[in-house]
């Protein structure tokens, strides 16, 4: 009696389970690929480009609201510079005593004098518009000529805000973004206007 032995159908058998393991590896490694690609970018956007932020604070009333937020510009605003009226996000001078990021308004530029008085603030002499703010201001500053790389920086709650009025300049290598928009509450959403 002759007996005949596939040999060929255990090695395609084998060859299949081993594509399967192979195929369900290569699998697994593509999805590990994305989640760190996706990770890596993510926290690139984050650190340099775009990031978004909760209000913790009434500082800026009523232009923006404690538990808004918003989304920061953290890269392009180095290229279109700093302009009165922006609302920026920055890391406080030593002298605020705070660790936490500030939101304020950009009122001085380098080399402007300003000054608070009559409830006003004056830039070069002159009285700003400013219809975004809460109330007037209650107290008087300067005549103060602000330093080239520095601004003065303000909330549109005056009397309310921990700002350029009470601990000084702001240094622009501080400034870590612009505030673009408001994207919630949706009710609010849309550009923080100068």
């Amino acid at each position: 009696m002759l007996i005949i032995v596939d040999l060929v159908n255990p090695i395609k058998e084998a060859d299949i389970v081993l594509e399967q393991e192979h195929s369900m590896g290569r699998s697994i490694l593509e999805v590990v690929e994305i989640v760190v690609i996706a990770l890596v970018l993510s926290w690139v956007l984050r650190t340099f480009v775009i990031e978004a932020r909760v209000i913790p604070t009434g500082s800026m009333l009523p232009t923006i609201q404690l538990q808004d937020r918003v989304v920061v510009d953290k890269l392009f605003f180095k290229w279109t510079g700093i302009h009165r009226d922006d609302i920026i996000v920055f890391r406080p001078p030593p002298q605020a005593n705070s660790t936490e990021d500030f939101i304020k308004r950009v009122i001085g530029l380098p080399g402007e004098k300003l000054q608070i008085r009559d409830g006003k603030v004056f830039i070069n002499d002159k009285p700003l518009y400013e219809p975004f703010v809460l109330e007037p201001p209650n107290y008087q500053y300067g005549p103060v000529l602000i330093p080239a790389n520095d601004y003065f920086v303000m909330g549109d709650n005056r009397n309310n805000s921990a700002d350029s009025h009470e601990w000084g300049f702001l240094p622009y290598a501080n400034i870590t973004g612009r505030a673009l928009f408001r994207y919630w509450p949706l009710n609010r959403f849309g550009p923080l206007a100068r």
